[in-house]
This record gives C-alpha cells, sequence and structure tokens, in this order.
C-alpha cells in the first residue's frame, strides 16, 4: 500500500516525460491567451520564480513581464546625437533647492527628450549639436536623460580634478 501512495505521488513517468520533452508548455490553453507582444518574454531558467514540481506539472511556467526600459527614447542604444532646441533651468523637488540647468533636445530619431546638463557652468544654446546618454537627474521630475560632457558642441568642465572622465576634463599638466 505505501509503495502505490508514493508511485502515484511522485509519478516518474510523468517527470521523466518532462524533463526530456522540448521546451513546450503543459497548458496551452494559458499560453494562447497572453498576448503576441515584445513585452512579454520568456524567462530564462536560472531566474525563474521558485514553484515546486506539482504546480509546474500542474500549471506549466508562467511568463514574466519585460522590464520598463529607464531611458525609454534611446531604445537600447548607449547614446544618440540631437541637437538643442531651448536651454533653461528648473527648480529641483521639495528638500533641494537651486536651480538645475536642462536643455530639450530633438534626438537624431525625431523624438524630443528634456536631459540634464551636468557639472557647472556649459556652453549649450539653441542649435548646439548634443550626445545624449541615459540616466535620470533624481531631482528632477520628468528628467531621464544626461548630456555628455567633453562631446560634439558641449565643452567639458574647466578647472576639474576628480571624476574628470565624466566631465569631458583632460588631466592637467604636472607643472
Amino acid at each position: 500500500m505505501p509503495v502505490q501512495f508514493l508511485r502515484r505521488l511522485v509519478r516518474p513517468s510523468v517527470i521523466f516525460r518532462t524533463s526530456l520533452a522540448p521546451a513546450q508548455p503543459l497548458r496551452p490553453s494559458i499560453v494562447s491567451s497572453l498576448p503576441k507582444s515584445p513585452a512579454f518574454q520568456p524567462l530564462p531558467p536560472a531566474r525563474a520564480h521558485k514553484c515546486t514540481l506539482i504546480q509546474v506539472l500542474r500549471n506549466g511556467r508562467s511568463q514574466q513581464r519585460a522590464r520598463k526600459l529607464r531611458s525609454p527614447q534611446l531604445a537600447g542604444r548607449p547614446e544618440l546625437k540631437g541637437v538643442c532646441l531651448k536651454v533653461g533651468t528648473t527648480k529641483p523637488k521639495k528638500p533641494n533647492s537651486g536651480e538645475r540647468k536642462i536643455a530639450r533636445v530633438r534626438l537624431s530619431s525625431g523624438k524630443v527628450i528634456t536631459a540634464y546638463i551636468p557639472g557647472e557652468g556649459h556652453n549649450v544654446q539653441q542649435h548646439s549639436v548634443v550626445m545624449v546618454r541615459g540616466g535620470r537627474a533624481q531631482d528632477c521630475p520628468g528628467v531621464k536623460y544626461h548630456l555628455v560632457r567633453g562631446a560634439l558642441d558641449l565643452g567639458g568642465v574647466g578647472n576639474r580634478i576628480t571624476s574628470r572622465s565624466k566631465y569631458g576634463t583632460k588631466k592637467p599638466k604636472a607643472a
């Protein structure tokens, strides 16, 4: 009696069949009801949710939504060229105060974005050609992009000693 109970519980034929079979869901009705869009992508096995063997055998594995892009207008590109439409300042969110320098930029893809100008001082004006990278300005709402200092028409920060590569500044000459 206990042997039959264990045999029914484990069901080696089902486990063996699913481990050797090609990666195909056990219940096609669930998969057919999911929308066919690039936002749904199957998970690699290492990042799958932890579920029990019985749950997998009964329901199959469910798909997880793809992550939302941090810089949607760049769409997987590290940086894009753009032309400044307007340069101005904005006030940061509540606990901070000051003036944050921002620019409205028309990217080469045709989309218009708001980008933060990092560092002290800048030489950007209307019609300047600039390089845009991802990365939001934490205390400026709606600003999800940074301009790259020292690239194209945007010059580097003068007299910068530390973190020079972020601000497009050459190493000062040794005196």
